[in-house]
């Protein structure tokens, strides 16, 4: 039975589009620099078929579109991630698994989650790998976006996978970390820069969490055990299991690179939800996080009423944790509504001068109308707006070969004019944000709204 309610998360450019196409020459406005050569690839939902009952937008199966860029022109090419559950619901040529906002059905035979594998991408010891945070990676092909399969570390892998794992470019690792609703309810791993699982260990939390990000510093790994919690209990009591507690404060643990639980320390503040952290750093005693913080969420736990969520859109801010004394300070940055955070991620969990968040419209629907770059030595920031009716998504930094200065680069996302009904990759100088694009490559089909991207280097796709 499928759902007969309009569901907005599957109408105008949040609707799926099931053609895979591969299209070359692609027609450019302004003009592509010759010296941004490489791959761009964004995740996101795209159901495969008609969901059954309620639909959640986190819900449908993982599609990538990739624009590949050299010597000034432009091809694309958008693939299905073939997981195990895409090829099931295939093979029966419909919808088996309900999402999260439906009771399961009895009529699943099959006892494990869908892994959609539809929310983010990370590029790790010459491998990219597609991400859902309850379930194992897959590893994806490059040019070609086709799947290889679920990637488990020879079978190393001992917990789910965050879809938002931080490699710092200046060793090479990776942490990642899996959450779950019963105990251990966090785990956290360390991959090696050669792309060895070197360890996992469990972090203990009083109960289970939604966690969706976290961050990294030089020294240290920072977890946010918030108030979006899940509870079998409340379940039991006919109430959501998974809500969000406002008189519950929010707790953020910072653990030594390579510790455990035994040296993990909390840190206290108001209760609130951060989805996404741009980058955390070390300054004298300090351990630094900034972010896009929510007074509160009701996005996971509820029929995702679109409006009901708009005084719940994140803001930038940051928290200042002191190792000495055990203080926090907690700081707003910006009062415009934005999310999707980026920076340059040479500087992953160091100190960064700038940081690029989506700037989220005024409108029910999670829209973003713009780009904001931030300039945090001098606490200003400049807007890039997509046009009237153009709406793009979280913008990727793509630093310029051999380039010395931080924001020397591009920021690059796609864009859906809603008049033409069209989409577009917009090449912005990240130097002068506020000008017209650099290059607006035209795609020869709609490009739904998605989550994460990711650029992969020329170098890297040689390697």
């Amino acid at each position: 039975m499928t759902t007969t309610a309009v569901n907005l998360y599957l109408e105008g450019n949040f609707a799926p589009v099931r053609e895979e196409i591969a299209a070359d020459n692609l027609k450019v406005i302004g003009e592509l620099p010759p010296d941004l050569s490489g791959m761009f690839v964004r995740n996101g939902p795209n159901p495969q078929f008609p969901p059954i009952g309620n639909y959640h937008w986190f819900d449908g199966d993982g599609m990538l579109h990739g624009v590949r860029i050299n010597n000034g022109k432009a091809e694309y090419r958008n693939r299905y991630i073939r997981t195990r559950g895409f090829n099931i619901e295939r093979e029966a040529g419909k919808a088996i698994w309900t999402g999260m906002m439906e009771p399961s059905r009895g009529n699943n035979p099959y006892n494990f989650p869908k892994n959609t594998a539809n929310t983010a991408l990370v590029w790790h010891d010459g491998r990219l790998l597609a991400l859902w945070e309850g379930g194992e990676p897959h590893a994806i092909k490059v040019p070609s976006l086709e799947t290889s399969g679920a990637y488990t570390y020879d079978g190393k892998l001992a917990s789910a996978f965050t879809a938002h794992p931080k490699v710092d470019a200046e060793t090479g690792e990776m942490m990642f970390f899996g959450y779950s609703f019963a105990p251990p309810y966090l785990k956290y791993s360390v991959v090696s820069a050669g792309g060895e699982l070197l360890r996992t260990v469990p972090i203990d939390l009083p109960m289970g969490v939604m966690m969706h990000d976290f961050a990294i510093t030089e020294h240290y790994t920072i977890f946010m055990d918030l108030p979006l919690t899940f509870s079998m209990v409340r379940m039991q009591q006919g109430k959501p299991g998974l809500m969000f507690e406002r008189d519950r404060p929010s707790r953020f643990g910072i653990v030594p690179r390579h510790g455990d639980n035994s040296n993990i320390r909390w840190f206290e503040s108001p209760p609130c939800y951060v989805f996404h952290t741009l980058n955390a750093y070390e300054e004298e005693d300090e351990v630094v996080l900034v972010a896009c913080r929510m007074s509160s969420t009701n996005v996971l736990t509820t029929d995702m009423t679109p409006g009901e969520n708009e005084g719940d859109a994140g803001r930038l801010y940051q928290w200042r944790f002191n190792l000495k004394t055990g203080t926090v300070k907690e700081e707003m940055l910006d009062d415009a509504p934005s999310d999707f955070p980026r920076l340059n991620e040479q500087l992953m969990g160091r100190p960064m001068q700038y940081g690029y968040t989506g700037k989220i419209a005024n409108n029910p629907m999670p829209l973003f109308e713009g780009v904001i770059k931030y300039d945090f030595s001098s606490g200003k920031s400049e807007t890039h707006k997509f046009g009237r009716g153009r709406y793009g998504g979280e913008a990727v930094f793509v630093p310029r070969p051999n380039a010395t200065a931080e924001d020397d680069g591009w920021l690059v996302t796609f864009v859906h004019d809603r008049e033409a009904d069209t989409s577009e990759l917009v090449v912005v100088n990240a130097q002068d944000v506020t000008s017209q694009p650099v290059a607006r490559v035209l795609i020869p089909q709609r490009v739904p709204y998605g989550f994460h991207g990711a650029w992969i280097s020329e170098e890297q796709l040689a390697s």
